[in-house]
């Protein structure tokens, strides 16, 4: 296979933590590949469940082997400089097909968009929060009067199901504790290593890539409290899609892990296959969307 000509357009800032809102507003990441010949192109948006380089790592061999089942079009790798600004690509409708995580999932389903296929391996979709192991922190109420990091107010596995957690476990996490949304997983990793914040939450996918290459982060954290799971994140793609293209699609996302090549990309990604779906595989979301709504804080 021909190897495809890649243009990796990436701003400085979308890769800082801390980095300024105006920042983010004048900067984007675009991952484009280039196909060989004309063909109808296809933008795949990816949640920003890593930062845009690992994103791009992760899920480009994913779209190598879309575009190889499906020769007669072309899908490229979208990524987004964070999480609201994938949200509004849903509302407004301006992809065809999306990897959105289970919260994005209802906002994508209520904008015409339809749950073809889902990520396996529910029993990993649940958020973990991390302490120093030389941290005093033992319980939930610990943490009063403390700063937890977490990637953005908007993720389900790694915000919202901890902060759930530590509600129901005696905090008040909107009075008790300082909530910093720093950006990306790993940055909510690195801020309780680095101490600037006394728990930090992330899922298991991200916690495992970056601890693997980074021994010491395993050596100086733990993995102190798991919340419970939900359904893995989904795959949509938007109503006017061509039906037959649709189950191209699903087939070939439902034979990826059976292939030499879906088997190295879903190592990276910690997933063992993706499995069809549809919009009723969410409802449990929705009725747990419903309750942290009313019990913990808006989204």
């Amino acid at each position: 296979m021909t190897k495809l000509a890649i243009t990796f357009l990436i701003s400085l800032s979308a890769l800082m933590a801390g980095c300024s809102h105006d920042a983010e507003k004048n900067h984007s990441p675009v991952f484009v590949d280039t196909p060989k010949n004309s063909v109808p192109e296809y933008a795949f948006a990816i949640h920003p469940l890593h930062n845009p380089t690992r994103l791009f790592e992760v899920f480009h061999p994913l779209m190598e082997y879309l575009n190889k089942q499906i020769p007669d079009v072309h899908f490229k790798v979208e990524a987004s400089r964070n999480y609201d600004a994938f949200n509004e690509k849903l509302k407004q409708q301006s992809v065809p097909f999306a990897l959105p995580n289970p919260y994005q999932t209802l906002i994508a389903i209520n904008h015409h968009y339809q749950v073809i296929a889902k990520m396996g391996d529910d029993q990993n979709f649940r958020g973990i929060i991390l302490v120093r192991k030389d941290s005093s922190i033992k319980q939930p109420s610990d943490l009063k009067g403390k700063a937890v990091s977490y990637p953005a107010a908007t993720a389900l596995a790694a915000t919202i199901l901890p902060q759930d957690y530590l509600q129901k476990h005696g905090l008040d996490i909107n009075k008790d504790i300082e909530n910093r949304y720093v950006g990306s997983q790993e940055s909510s990793i690195m801020n309780v290593y680095r101490g600037n914040t006394a728990a930090g939450s992330t899922w298991p996918p991200p916690w495992e890539a970056l601890s693997s290459e980074r021994p010491e982060l395993k050596e100086q954290l733990k993995v102190i409290w798991e919340t419970q799971t939900l359904p893995n994140n989904s795959i949509v793609a938007r109503s006017d899609m061509p039906a037959a293209l649709v189950q191209q699609v699903q087939k070939a996302l439902t034979d990826f892990h059976k292939t030499p090549e879906g088997k190295k990309a879903l190592e990276r990604m910690h997933l063992s296959h993706f499995e069809l779906a549809n919009n009723q595989n969410y409802q449990d979301v929705k009725e747990f969307i419903d309750q942290f709504t009313q019990t913990v804080r808006p989204l």
